[in-house]
This record gives structure tokens, C-alpha cells and sequence, in this order.
């Protein structure tokens, strides 16, 4: 079939599916005879080829997105070259995509599974630039919370036990996001013991320092590791929204955070 006889509508209708030009949806109609589930293949393939060499080119932008599916929920981020890309509705509900599709699978580091990798190179081929899954986490919960800001860039998510309210879940994950220090842990038996040892001998070492007494000095060694779980943990931070309060005491009775996730583009 060549060219003259395709129909303008089956090219405006390849066009919309791949986002290229005119011409080269065209060119693709007529190799395939006018079929258009074959041209679309096949044009698909052939810049996904050209796509695939370009992946050493820095990818710097892109944004974080969560989806909650039952009793899992996802946070992912996924990297673009441009931040003109990475604030882009199709790049953000591809992004919402994946996060819903890495959700159906095991807790854990997210999977990039081949429909994920589909879904992706869809965004990918349109707009011509190094677009790659970055990673995420899935967690299992009774109940989950989850902020992304608004830039897109930075996100939380919390499962937990019991019943949170969402103004509460909502807080909560802004306060992980906004955090400085970030937090390490939930409470301060999630620390891990290394960083608890550490952070033990150094406060024993300054506390004998000063030249107190050892009951005292070891007194002193106990208020400082109080001190370093309340400036480290989540539970122990002073609360974002209100630093009179703690973070645990903006928690309903009965309800226990169990897990928690923060990402920022390009530090995963």
C-alpha cells in the first residue's frame, strides 16, 4: 500500500497513540499495509530501540507517586531529564500508574514487573527523553496514610494499625516529609543496634568528659540517648504542625504506626 492511500484519519489516530509526527505515522501505515495495530508495534519498537542507547543521559527530574490497592499500598519514584517532563498530567498519571501496578505485587521493594516497563516506554517514546522506574516500596498494613507535595518531588507514606483519621494520616506523613533530621525509625526500638551502640559510647564518652561522678556521668549518658531518640524517631520528633506536641501524641489511642516510607526524587 503506499502512502497516497492512507487514510488521514488512521494516521491521526497512530498519531494520538505514539504522539509522532504526521509523516512518520504515515510511513509506518504503509510499510504495514494499513494495518494499524502492526505499524503501532512496529514504531514502538523501533524507538524503543533508539531510546534504549539513550539511557546514560542524566535523568535529574521526575516525581513520586503512591497508590493504595486493599490491603497494600505503593510509594514509587520515577526519573525524567527535564522538569518540564516530570510536571507533565500524562508523566505524573504514568507515574500514578505504576504505583497502583507495583502495589498488586509482594511487600517489599517495589518490582519492575513488564507491564510497568510497558506502561513507562508509552511516556518514554512520546516524549523522547531518558524516563526510568527508580524504585519504591510496597507495604501491607491495616490501614494506610500517604503526602505527596505538591512540586511532586518528595513523599510519605505510612501503614499502621487501628484507626487514624485522614486530616491525622495526612499530617503525619507532611511532618515525615518536612522533617530535619528525617526520621530513622518509628520508635526507638526500630533503631538499628549499631547506630543505638554508636550513638551509646559517644554519649558515655562525653558524659564521663565533663568529669562527674559515674553515677552521674551515667545519668547524663541516659538523658543524652532520650535526646537522640526524640530528635531521630518518628514518634519522638516535636510535630510538624504544632512543636508543643510530639508526634505520638497526635496519634488516636489504640493506633500504632507500623511502617513508614520517605522519598525524594533523586536520592533513592
Amino acid at each position: 500500500m503506499t502512502t497516497a492511500n492512507i487514510s488521514p484519519k488512521d494516521v491521526m489516530t497512530l498519531r494520538e497513540r505514539t504522539g509522532l509526527g504526521m509523516m512518520d505515522c504515515k510511513a509506518a501505515l504503509a510499510e504495514a499495509n494499513g494495518d494499524m495495530k502492526l505499524a503501532e508495534e512496529r514504531l514502538r519498537e523501533k524507538l524503543k530501540g533508539k531510546m534504549d542507547s539513550r539511557t546514560d543521559r542524566a535523568a535529574g527530574e521526575g516525581c513520586i507517586a503512591v497508590a493504595v490497592a486493599g490491603g497494600k499500598a505503593a510509594i514509587v519514584e520515577v526519573r525524567a531529564e527535564t522538569d518540564f517532563t516530570a510536571r507533565n498530567p500524562e508523566f505524573r498519571t504514568m507515574a500514578e500508574d505504576l504505583a497502583r501496578m507495583a502495589a498488586a505485587g509482594a511487600a517489599g521493594s517495589a518490582q519492575n514487573t513488564d507491564a510497568m516497563k510497558k506502561r513507562l516506554d508509552e511516556v518514554r517514546i512520546k516524549t523522547g527523553e531518558n524516563i526510568s522506574f527508580a524504585g519504591g516500596e510496597v507495604l501491607e498494613g491495616e490501614g494506610f496514610a500517604h503526602y505527596v507535595h505538591h512540586d511532586g518531588k518528595k513523599g510519605a507514606l505510612i501503614a499502621f494499625a487501628g484507626s487514624i483519621d485522614a486530616d491525622t494520616g495526612t499530617g503525619i506523613c507532611q511532618h515525615i516529609v518536612a522533617s530535619s533530621p528525617p526520621p530513622i525509625a518509628v520508635d526507638e526500638h526500630g533503631v538499628p543496634a549499631d547506630v543505638k551502640a554508636r550513638r551509646q559510647a559517644e554519649a558515655v564518652e562525653e558524659a564521663k568528659a565533663s568529669g562527674k561522678p559515674e553515677q552521674i556521668a551515667q545519668k547524663m549518658a541516659e538523658g543524652k540517648m532520650r535526646k537522640f531518640f526524640e530528635e531521630v524517631t518518628l514518634l519522638g520528633q516535636k510535630y510538624v504542625r504544632d512543636d508543643k506536641k510530639a508526634v505520638k501524641d497526635v496519634l488516636p489511642a489504640g493506633a500504632k504506626i507500623t511502617r513508614f516510607v520517605r522519598m525524594t526524587v533523586g536520592q533513592g
